[in-house]
């Protein structure tokens, strides 16, 4: 029947076999131009990291200056601040907010009633669905020095803290509210991954005395483990890739030792100073180290994770 799967057979070429599944592979022609015209093609734009970019004379018109640009970043006063600010929220955000949908998931496993589950779904996954800005000035209001967590601190301490505006506070803010924001709705692959746990397996291994955190750890952690691993990867490698907008919203004069970075860098320079050619070259110099770590990571996953890696 047309558009359905139809395996290969032995000995069968590729040409007949796409015959049959052609309607199919149909599907996959959008993907594919969406992914060449706004991630491949763009591509040809990061030459302006290696020239001196002049918009009157054009991507090829402007005169090249090999690595010059990369070696102003890495030798400005401020990389080695801009480089850590960067390094520590990825990479806090990804240690801490890592277990929180696995839990969210086991626990959300345990419940029995369907209404009551669908229920605690609906609350966790919200979150995800408030903007970015709606968030940022949640977080302003209910932290200012007159806001309700102030109010509760009084109890304690007679001067209210400015949370949005010291340095100290901005990465437990921008990491504890990204977590709260985004946890639930990741935690949807591992409630789906646990939906194919066999119910009999959980009975058996019941009636033989095993306790929830038994039953936990020998049946419903090594079905997530394949999905942790790739997922983790996947976070790690992409530790540079910090958002923009909320670290830009979250920024004030005062903030700016600890939530500079990389992005808000690159678009203060880019952007508001129009070094676009400085600018494009701190973004790819961003790139790079992903895909090192992308690359490393998985490489030391596979070691520890009997061979099952990203690739």
């Amino acid at each position: 029947m047309e558009g359905k799967f139809i395996p290969a057979k032995k000995n069968e070429n590729f040409i007949q076999y796409f015959k049959k599944n052609y309607a199919l592979y149909l599907f996959l022609v959008p993907a594919i131009i969406l992914t060449i015209v706004f991630k491949y093609i763009p591509m040809y734009g990061a030459i302006i990291a290696f020239k001196d970019f002049s918009p009157m004379k054009g991507i090829i018109g402007s005169d090249w200056v090999g690595l010059t640009h990369f070696k102003d970043f890495l030798t400005s006063p401020n990389f080695k601040e801009i480089f850590v600010n960067t390094l520590k929220l990825s990479f806090y955000g990804l240690i801490l907010g890592f277990p929180v949908p696995i839990i969210l998931a086991l626990s959300i496993n345990q419940v029995r009633r369907a209404a009551i589950k669908k229920n605690i779904q609906l609350i966790l996954y919200a979150p995800n669905f408030i903007s970015v800005v709606v968030i940022t000035g949640m977080l302003f209001i209910f932290m200012s020095p007159t806001g309700p967590i102030n109010s509760l601190l009084s109890i304690f301490n007679d001067k209210p803290i400015s949370f949005m505006t010291d340095p100290e506070y901005f990465r437990s803010i921008y990491i504890l509210s990204g977590i709260w924001q985004a946890a639930g709705w990741s935690s949807i692959i591992y409630v789906a991954a646990l939906a194919n746990v066999d119910p009999q397996l959980h009975d058996a291994a019941t009636i033989d005395g095993a306790t929830l955190l038994q039953r936990i750890r020998h049946i419903d952690l090594p079905t997530l483990k394949p999905i942790m691993a790739v997922l983790f990867i996947l976070g790690a490698g992409g530790i540079m890739a910090i958002g923009f907008e909320k670290a830009y919203l979250m920024q004030t004069s005062m903030n700016l030792p600890t939530s500079e970075i990389l992005p808000t860098y690159v678009y203060k320079v880019g952007l508001q100073a129009g070094d676009y050619a400085y600018s494009t070259a701190v973004g790819l110099f961003n790139s790079v180290i992903n895909v090192v770590l992308l690359v490393f990571v998985n490489f030391v996953v596979k070691k520890l994770n009997e061979g099952e890696g990203l690739y």
